[in-house]
């Protein structure tokens, strides 16, 4: 798949308010700071297209794209931040369900895991809480740049081994790097095969 035209829409602080479900949609959720933005800006090749921060918790709304006129690209608040108050933290958690559960034209959830660390409880919550709600997602590794060849290869067949032991059927997964624009090509191909599916 090639991206002509990724433009933002619009900024939405309940599911109420998000555009109409009119068009394929793709979420990208992840804990704070995982490079969700950096993401977007890398598979759309619009340089700054979705807002990149250093702080933590820089996405606050659920944040839509129109890619090629065809599909939604969504950038959702990052969980796991510790400085919010535990109200902006609640109220995070009922825009995330809220979505999840009404947006009958999401087609796949990629929930974004920073290929450097072990297992996170709160990654493995969200997956857990996605499954129940019998939503498709599919695991995208971040940064993978920031690892050597051997140590990259390590750490991703050692989460794999994790699902394979915690799953029946464990989730598909990309490896990808915003700085090298790895893994850009199979995870277009992927949401392609989804739209044609």
């Amino acid at each position: 798949m090639k991206i002509i035209s990724a433009v933002f829409l619009k900024s939405s602080a309940l599911a109420a308010q998000c555009p109409p479900t009119n068009l394929p949609e793709f979420a990208f959720i992840g804990r704070s700071n995982v490079g969700k933005s950096s993401l977007i800006n890398m598979i759309t090749g619009v340089k700054g297209l979705a807002k990149t921060s250093g702080t933590p918790g820089k996405t606050r709304l659920i944040n839509h794209y129109v890619i090629n006129n065809e599909w939604y690209l969504v950038d959702l608040p990052g969980y796991g931040y510790a400085r919010i108050s535990k109200k902006i933290r609640k109220d995070w958690e009922k825009m995330i369900q809220g979505y999840l559960k009404t947006r009958t034209n999401l087609k796949c959830i990629f929930i974004l895991v920073d290929i450097r660390l072990a297992p996170q409880p709160n990654d493995l919550k969200m997956m857990e809480r996605i499954a129940d709600q019998e939503r498709p997602f599919v695991i995208i590794f971040t940064k993978a740049d920031k690892l050597n060849k051997n140590d990259l290869a390590e750490n991703v067949q050692a989460y794999r081994n994790f699902l394979e032991h915690e799953w029946e059927v464990p989730p598909v997964n990309i490896v990808t790097s915003s700085a090298t624009t790895f893994g850009k090509d199979e995870l277009l191909t992927f949401i392609k095969q989804i739209m044609n599916s």
